[in-house]
């Protein structure tokens, strides 16, 4: 399916060039309004954003389009793009809409749309915005008595701190436990340092003070640097790290040791499976986790199901299959038994629950397999397709071919930039290096 304007994450790009306009934003907020005006009820849209200074744009040309559709916008300013999932159910509202470019620089910006079930919006359902947005809306605006009007709910912060919460065990606390946390000057900069404080946590802050500019600069977790540093220096038992919008999560243990999405994985479902919480027998993941996790969970009689990369994918995998734990090496953790979409902070304090239960440090708990050597290279292209050239296809067929049965390539396309990512994995390091490095170098000669 070719799309115009959805990636495998809703909307996505450097703001006011190409797609990412306001004028974009006004007509989508008109197109998914006519998708989902479906009766003569009053319709409810929630809008949540993260810090970046071009919030300030798109938010107001969303609830233009909404509104002039006849449907009531719900404003909540800075909050997680999971808080947005839950609070569309919580309020009965028809679309939830996330303002965010996640874990991207600040000049990008991002939509993020999701129905009144909580879940991202299927490939069909975006397929129809984009009909509409190109085809026009104007004929179907509400009659100038039936306008929609927006409000904005000022304690979404606090009903999302509160939910999140009651995720931890009920009659556990963490008193006594050090923890740095960094919320990437995004989206979670208040509600998550609330929320572990209230759970009796000592916390030190990085990554509170967003300007509007700074989102995920120098902090984050794409960037763990100054999470590491800070966790040795105040000796903390462990640093949480969230993206822009919080919706993944990095860890690092009290010895500044970094614990990815895949050993998360592996650590939630090893401990809920001891404890009969697993609804079926293994982890839904991405073509991107390591080999490790996966020869790391047939060794506890637990399946890795693979799927295409993003968290929506591993969502849809993971409701067709019955299965409620699922993520991504990169940290988003879908829990289904608590969220709809990838949740840092719900992510982090199930962490947390295992260590303070066990009675061990998180660099023992942590450390679940030795990963693979797994490389990842990002090779970015201003026009065309590289990998449909002849040349790149040879070379990943070779690759492939000296690889054999000891370890794994992946070629593929970025769903939200103009970047081919190759990512080799295998037993011998040396060899992975190599064959990745010959592709790169072919994208690069063909992309010039």
């Amino acid at each position: 399916m070719v799309r115009k304007y959805f990636g495998t994450d809703g909307i996505r790009g450097t703001v006011n060039k190409g797609n990412m306009t306001g004028e974009m934003a006004l007509r989508l907020g008109m197109a998914t309004g006519r998708v989902f005006r479906r009766g003569s009820y009053r319709h409810r849209v929630v809008i949540g954003k993260d810090t970046r200074l071009s919030g300030y744009m798109i938010e107001p040309a969303l609830v233009a389009g909404f509104t002039s559709m006849g449907m009531d916008v719900f404003l909540f300013g800075p909050i997680p793009t999971p808080a947005v999932a839950f609070l569309t159910r919580s309020l009965r509202a028809d679309v939830g809409v996330m303002i965010s470019a996640s874990h991207n620089k600040f000049e990008d910006n991002g939509i993020k749309l999701f129905g009144p079930d909580g879940y991202k919006l299927s490939d069909e359902i975006e397929a129809e915005i984009e009909a509409y947005m190109d085809d026009g809306v104007g004929e179907h605006v509400a009659p100038s008595e039936g306008l929609g009007r927006a409000k904005r709910i000022d304690d979404a912060q606090a009903r999302y701190i509160e939910f999140a919460k009651r995720t931890f065990p009920r009659r556990g606390n963490l008193g006594g436990v050090k923890i740095v946390i960094d919320c990437a000057h995004g989206a979670a900069y208040k509600v998550a340092p609330t929320a572990l404080w209230e759970l009796g946590a000592d916390i030190i802050t990085i990554g509170v003070d967003p300007d509007g500019t700074n989102i995920n600069k120098g902090c984050g977790s794409t960037d763990t640097a100054l999470l590491q540093a800070t966790v040795l220096q105040e000796n903390a038992d462990i640093g949480i790290s969230l993206d822009g919008d919080a919706d993944r999560v990095i860890i690092c243990d009290e010895k500044g040791k970094i614990v990815d999405g895949d050993q998360i994985m592996g650590l939630i479902a090893t401990d809920w499976k001891r404890h009969d919480r697993l609804s079926a027998p293994g982890v839904v993941a991405t073509v991107m986790s390591n080999l490790g996790l996966e020869r790391y969970l047939q060794s506890n009689d637990l399946d890795l199901i693979r799927t295409n990369v993003g968290d929506r994918y591993v969502v849809e995998r993971m409701r067709a299959l019955g299965f409620n734990l699922g993520g991504e090496q990169s940290g988003h953790m879908i829990m289904s038994d608590y969220s709809t979409t990838g949740d840092g902070l719900i992510a982090a304090l199930q962490v947390l629950a295992v260590m303070q239960q066990s009675g061990q440090p998180m660099s023992e708990i942590g450390n679940m397999f030795e990963p693979l050597p797994q490389l990842l290279e990002n090779v970015r292209f201003n026009s065309g397709a590289p990998l449909d050239n002849d040349r790149v296809q040879a070379a990943i067929r070779d690759a492939e071919a000296k690889l054999g049965n000891q370890g794994r390539l992946l070629v593929r396309p970025s769903g939200t930039e103009p970047v081919i990512r190759v990512m080799g994995e295998g037993d011998d390091e040396a060899l992975v290096r190599q064959l990745v490095g010959e592709i790169v170098t072919t994208i690069e000669e063909v992309a010039a």
